[in-house]
């Protein structure tokens, strides 16, 4: 992938390694350095103690705290949304925290704690339980299209064009648990597999089973290297000629020189992941929709409602979301259908 200008990739390499940290009060990557570190406050069906001087749907003198926790991989989209809009709006501190999607929804947002939570799979049943024991309304919104990427050392000579689905399977799956490389294929190197990959609070996790494994399948094998941090997949992919892992598709592409992305072949041949064949739909079954979820209940904030259409709004930024954070882009009737959404879901808030 391609970069206008270097202070692009340094920044984007920045929000990378902000996810690893976990959390971050995006105020501190703009003029203002307020709550440069605060964790998100507690409040029913959502956060932010300050009031707005705006209202309705005016966003001028916007003030007020919004709060998200969620998904890794959204995180950097986030970052980045939130980042611009805080440049026009500089008494709204935004702090992003890096959880996970399932960790995010148990632990901040379906407990009232957050505005928005991130998934990179859609909200499960129990989830919506829990969020509407504490009445908390979900509002689901996509806001790209992401392809799932497996990674394997520079050094691995011995893969070939790739891994089919069958094999990624037999891999990662609870049932077969191979440890050598030769156990799936007789002629790879009897070698052992050194398998890194996110935690089971991560919608990545819960969407490789989807796609790979199945939901109905054996589960995900627990023997392997887990993190919520995509910086330690990658670096333990690289310090392994024999390590395996997968993650987000943004976090590859700020890392193509330490890792290789693996073809996959779903029965139709070998298909790299791309943003051109996540769009096209080539890239199956990893290609997957990635989400914010803002509460209702927050929505009757004036910057918080401001927030979410600043980022529907520029859902369809090939700049933002394609060039500058590694996804594709919302549609313009995609985004026309998020907004609708949203503007309703507001309209009830209030």
């Amino acid at each position: 992938m391609t970069h206008k200008t270097d202070d692009i990739l340094s920044r984007r390499k920045f929000l990378i390694a902000s996810g690893a940290a976990g959390l971050t009060g995006l105020a501190g990557c703009t003029e203002n350095n307020s709550n440069s570190e605060s964790e998100p406050t507690e409040a029913s069906g959502g956060s932010g103690d300050s009031e707005d001087s705006g209202s309705g749907s005016e966003s001028e003198g916007l003030s007020g705290d919004v709060n998200i926790a969620g998904s890794s991989t959204v995180f950097p989209l986030a970052t980045a949304m939130a980042e611009r809009f805080q440049k026009e709006h500089s008494e709204v501190n935004i702090n992003i925290q890096s959880t996970g999607s399932g960790g995010g929804f148990a632990n901040y947002f379906c407990a009232g704690q957050t505005d928005f939570n991130n998934a990179s799979r859609p909200i499960k049943g129990e989830e919506k339980d829990q969020c509407s024991n504490n009445d908390v309304t979900p509002v689901e919104l996509k806001v790209a299209t992401d392809a799932l990427t497996v990674i394997v050392n520079n050094d691995n000579d011995f893969i070939g064009e790739g891994l089919t689905v069958e094999q990624l399977k037999t891999i990662f799956s609870a049932e077969e648990k191979p440890t050598m490389w030769s156990d799936v294929n007789s002629e790879w190197p009897e070698e052992e597999i050194e398998i890194f990959g996110p935690t089971d609070a991560s919608g990545t996790y819960d969407y490789f089973i989807e796609a790979i494994i199945g939901e109905e399948g054996p589960g995900h094998r627990q023997d392997y290297s887990a993190t919520e941090q995509d910086r330690t997949i990658i670096q333990g992919v690289k310090g392994s000629k024999f390590a395996i892992g997968y993650m987000g598709f943004a976090y590859y592409s700020e890392n193509t020189d330490a890792v290789q992305a693996v073809a996959v072949d779903n029965g139709d041949g070998y298909v790299e992941p791309s943003l051109d064949t996540a769009l096209s739909g080539d890239y199956t079954p990893l290609s997957r929709p990635l989400f914010t979820y803002p509460a209702k209940e927050s929505l009757a904030k004036d910057h918080v409602a401001e927030f979410a259409r600043y980022w529907m709004e520029s859902s369809t930024s090939k700049e933002i979301v394609a060039d500058e954070v590694g996804y594709v882009p919302l549609s313009e009737d995609e985004k026309q259908e998020m907004l609708d959404k949203l503007n309703s879901a507001i309209e009830e808030a209030n």
